[in-house]
């Protein structure tokens, strides 16, 4: 291409704009789980504790999140860790 027909040509401006759109379609449908704080950590722990979900076993001070079968010694990793497995059992039944 010359002259004119280089500033004319848009094809790469329709891909980068197409690739910018799917991108962020996937970060929409994502779930944060990064942004859990220690207070809402043991909240979400608790509930899971009476939902007989997670399992403690204080002998060898790990929590078990019994649907997955996973063992966690930190609060905080459990509960980021019980989002994503949640929002990925959700996508699944999507």
């Amino acid at each position: 291409m010359t002259g004119s027909d280089i500033l004319d040509d848009t094809t790469a401006d329709h891909e980068r704009l197409e690739t910018e759109l799917v991108a962020q379609d996937r970060d929409a449908a994502r779930v944060a789980t990064a942004d859990i704080d220690e207070r809402s950590a043991r909240r979400l722990v608790n509930d899971l504790i009476e939902d007989d979900m997670v399992r403690p076993i204080p002998d060898q001070q790990v929590l078990v999140h019994d649907p997955s079968g996973e063992a966690f010694d930190s609060i905080t990793q459990l509960a980021v860790f019980h989002r994503g497995w949640r929002a990925a059992r959700d996508a699944e039944d999507d």
